[in-house]
């Protein structure tokens, strides 16, 4: 995935190799490449309790990141997430609006939302059409 988007936007990427013991519990978390005086912008699926992402914010400052956001899909944010960001190192923590953010913006400024209503119901009606859903991965509907 990040080789993707790396490509696509022209720049270089660095990533984060993490190993889970257990659900909502790494391991061990080591940073693959270089981030040196640069802006590093975290990608991921989801966020629940934020632990995994705020560790690897703090090991990409560490290792001379000169900011630090984050771009999930899904912000759950449970139990302890909103402390953890707000403590965090993050410019901002950048999620879509699959799940309702508005009352945890108010306890957490550093967190903002992209509406991807439109993309969604195209990709539904294209689905109920029978038309090609792939074709919105290089037309996003605006």
């Amino acid at each position: 995935r990040v080789t993707s988007i790396a490509d696509r936007l022209n720049v270089e990427f660095a990533l984060i190799h993490k190993e889970r013991k257990k659900a909502n519990e790494v391991d061990r978390m080591v940073l693959v490449g270089d981030v040196t005086d640069r802006v590093a912008i975290l990608v991921d699926d989801m966020a629940d309790t934020c632990g995994t992402i705020c560790h690897a914010a703090d090991k990409l400052v560490s290792a001379g990141a000169t900011k630090v956001y984050a771009i999930l899909t899904h912000g759950i944010f449970s139990g302890p997430a909103l402390s953890r960001i707000n403590n965090a190192s993050f410019e901002a923590v950048v999620v879509t609006n699959t799940i309702p953010q508005e009352e945890k913006m108010k306890h957490c400024p550093k967190i903002q939302f992209v509406d991807i209503s439109m993309i969604l119901a195209e990709a539904i009606r294209r689905t109920h059409n029978g038309e090609s859903v792939s074709y919105l991965f290089s037309h996003v509907p605006l």
